[in-house]
């Protein structure tokens, strides 16, 4: 490692400890030791009340240095009440299988893709 990376990590001391030795999730990094497939693992999270996302995140870096970012990123409303493309959740509430809406997207110039991002976060946070 470069002198500058391992000068970094002092700063997110401040943020908490890594992810991995966090009080909160060592049941979970202790289960995956133990040799249980990640899905169960998430499982479990989402059974005591927390976010299985975060096993996403960087394991040697603390939760919050890791959250800061999340929070920057958001701008714009969520993608289900953005104006360019209230028109095509409209046309899913009314029913219309998804297929459907993402031809209209593609007549009408825009990504398909779209829909297949998280509906209640904003589309600049996602791309």
């Amino acid at each position: 490692k470069s002198v500058a990376s391992q000068m970094k990590g002092d700063d997110d001391a401040e943020d908490g400890p890594p992810l991995k030795d966090d009080e909160k999730y060592q049941k979970y990094f202790k289960m995956l030791k133990m040799g249980l497939p990640m899905g169960a693992v998430k499982n479990a999270m989402t059974r005591d009340g927390l976010d299985p996302a975060i096993m996403d995140l960087d394991h040697d870096k603390s939760v919050a240095s890791q959250m800061k970012g999340d929070d920057d990123a958001e701008d714009g409303p969520p993608l289900k009440d953005d104006e360019k493309y209230q028109k095509y959740f409209k046309m899913l509430k009314m029913g219309l299988p998804m297929g459907a809406v993402k031809n209209a997207m593609t007549r009408d110039g825009l990504d398909p893709a779209i829909m297949d991002l998280d509906h209640d976060k904003s589309v600049a946070s996602q791309m």
